[in-house]
């Protein structure tokens, strides 16, 4: 907790101002947690100064919001790019970086607790800069901090804004920004230092060498290849619901269904089908194989029946057979290829189409779907085309 307060102070995050009338003032609190390594360990215990945001009125203390990550297929082209290129893909991190933010409204937040001020108990914070919990507080630190790449002659992709890059002369860089997470790969190691000594001279960035994990996935670095994975956070989600010692099963769902559904006393609950559910989307990002079957078990969160929880056992059965899958990035020419298909008229209750498409570059899989489509396709051509045009529009 003094760690962060020291580095509240050394930002100058906000001065002490008597409370003025009729002003709002929000609340804030102390949050703890846990960082943890890739192999599950634990790395160190944070403390975090949280300012109370669902108190903030719109149009009062803040306006626009929204603040773009790096989508995921970006993330696996990276990689993609630099194998081909052999470039080493280093990773930074930002420490508290939203206190950078510059604040354009006028907030006021009382002192924390444990470090109110002895000589003006009275008086609260009013904020100069961002802090965590505030709504504004993601977008406040990506436009300053984009900013400050676009003086170092850094462009936005126009594929995705969280990406920037850098071409002068014959050094290429690129840097993608995932909040306070970034990569960033090039062809000159030099220009990756000085574009490094540049940042750290305005920001409290840390270097922490070639990537190894990055948004709970772990990246293992081959001779020839990337691989990418998470089966740390797969025994967290068996672990969840004690099936850390369950049978494995070889397929992630199945056709036929028993006609007696066995009863499960922890996934039958519906506030936990939902959890593990939404835990499963996000095991998505490095296992396509298990895309189709979440797809189909995230349908029914509302109302889950005992069909569902037994799917759902079956295919965390099959997660703990094959926790150790991940995705591969292999070598290979720079050549985008995409797959579409479409099942036509899949659900049985709603006659509505599922929609799912591929895209490799060469032999790495970067981008995949399974979705509904939202409305009755009248025949099995009309579903294909309806595929294939997402299919496009996420190629494009």
């Amino acid at each position: 907790m003094a760690e962060e307060f020291l580095a509240l102070q050394k930002q100058g995050t906000w001065h002490l101002e008597p409370p003025p009338p009729n002003a709002q003032v929000l609340g804030c609190k102390w949050t703890f947690h846990k960082k943890f390594n890739a192999d599950g360990s634990i790395a160190r215990f944070k403390a975090r100064l949280v300012a109370q945001g669902n108190q903030q009125a719109h149009g009062i203390d803040y306006a626009e919001t929204f603040s773009p990550v790096a989508k995921i297929p970006t993330i696996r082209v990276l990689f993609t790019v630099a194998l081909f290129h052999s470039w080493t893909v280093q990773q930074w991190d930002v420490s508290n970086a939203f206190l950078h933010g510059q604040l354009n409204d006028t907030v006021y937040m009382n002192q924390p607790w444990w470090f109110t001020d002895e000589n003006y108990p009275n008086h609260v914070c009013r904020l100069l800069k961002s802090i965590y919990g505030l709504r504004q507080a993601p977008r406040q630190w990506y436009t300053m901090f984009t900013n400050h790449l676009l003086k170092l002659g850094f462009d936005y992709s126009k594929a995705d804004p969280s990406l920037l890059t850098l071409h002068r002369d014959k050094t290429r860089i690129f840097l993608l920004v995932y909040v306070d997470d970034i990569l960033v790969t090039s062809n000159d190691d030099k220009a990756i230092s000085s574009v490094l000594m540049e940042l750290q001279s305005k920001f409290n960035m840390k270097d922490l060498g070639p990537a190894h994990h990055f948004l709970g996935i772990k990246i293992q670095k081959h001779s020839d290849k990337y691989f990418l994975s998470q089966s740390s956070y797969a025994e967290s989600i068996l672990s969840s619901v004690n099936l850390n010692n369950c049978n494995p099963l070889s397929n992630p769902s199945c056709t036929k269904l028993p006609d007696q559904m066995p009863d499960d006393a922890i996934l039958s609950d519906p506030t936990t089908y939902r959890r593990v559910t939404g835990s499963l989307q996000y095991l998505t990002l490095t296992r396509p194989d298990i895309t189709h079957a979440v797809n189909v078990l995230a349908q029914h969160l509302h109302d889950p029946t005992p069909q569902h929880s037994y799917l759902l056992k079956r295919l965390l059965r099959y997660i703990k057979g094959t926790v150790k899958l991940g995705l591969p990035i292999l070598p290979g020419p720079l050549t985008l290829s995409t797959y579409s298909d479409a099942d036509w008229a899949g659900d049985p209750n709603t006659r509505k189409s599922t929609t799912g498409h591929c895209t490799f570059l060469d032999n790495t899989l970067i981008s995949w779907t399974v979705k509904k489509q939202n409305t009755v396709a009248r025949s099995s051509t009309e579903s294909e085309y309806r595929a294939l045009a997402a299919a496009t529009a996420d190629t494009i």
